[in-house]
């Protein structure tokens, strides 16, 4: 499995309450905002702000690539490993398949310990490519790029994690690592929740 980290990105998340993005993006816009005195917190508050990192994960099937892809959206295999772990399948999953649909997956490890993992779909394409933001109550909206490439025997998969907190980066690539291990033993094991006509 060959696994790195990136540190660029064209996407930006969304503006936080109260600031543009614009006016940190543009040069001219902070210049002219240091003669207002207004730079000094705009500018620390840029330099705070920015820490994200851009974590990439790629992972080898020996499956056809659609199968691969409708294991992020059928909800009955996504389930089995999605934000999941070996030992606790989720406790509830939905899944709106569709541009601008949106998805909830939450994991309950007991009673008070609830993670709920929530995103919007902002690009489908069968069976090569999956983009959706990914948002959990403790963290910035992300944004997740799953490209599936095929191969002679099976396919490539690979994840690009937008905007993950620096902080979190090595959490966040040690789980995704984990997930797609979990993936390959779920399209290994799972065959009878695909249809047949995949092979």
């Amino acid at each position: 499995m060959k696994t790195d980290i990136e540190t660029r990105s064209e996407w930006r998340p969304s503006a936080p309450r109260g600031w543009t993005l614009a006016a940190f993006d543009d040069a001219s816009a902070i210049g002219a905002a240091a003669s207002s005195g207004a730079a000094t917190d705009q500018g620390r508050w840029r330099a705070k702000k920015r820490p994200h990192r851009v974590l990439r994960v790629t992972r080898r099937y020996r499956v056809p690539p659609a199968r691969v892809f409708d294991a992020w959206l059928d909800p009955a295999v996504a389930r089995q490993w999605l934000f999941a772990t070996a030992s606790r399948p989720l406790a509830h999953v939905e899944i709106d398949a569709r541009v601008r649909g949106s998805f909830c997956f939450v994991d309950r490890q007991e009673a008070a310990d609830v993670t709920r993992y929530t995103g919007e779909y902002l690009e489908i394409a069968p069976p090569r490519r999956l983009v959706f933001t990914l948002s959990t109550a403790t963290h910035v909206e992300t944004r997740v790029t799953v490209e599936i490439a095929p191969l002679a025997k099976g396919c490539r998969l690979t994840v690009l994690h937008e905007n993950v907190p620096r902080d979190h980066a090595d959490h966040m690539h040690g789980r995704w690592t984990g997930l797609l291990f979990g993936l390959g033993a779920t399209l290994e094991s799972a065959s009878p929740l695909f249809n047949d006509d995949q092979e």
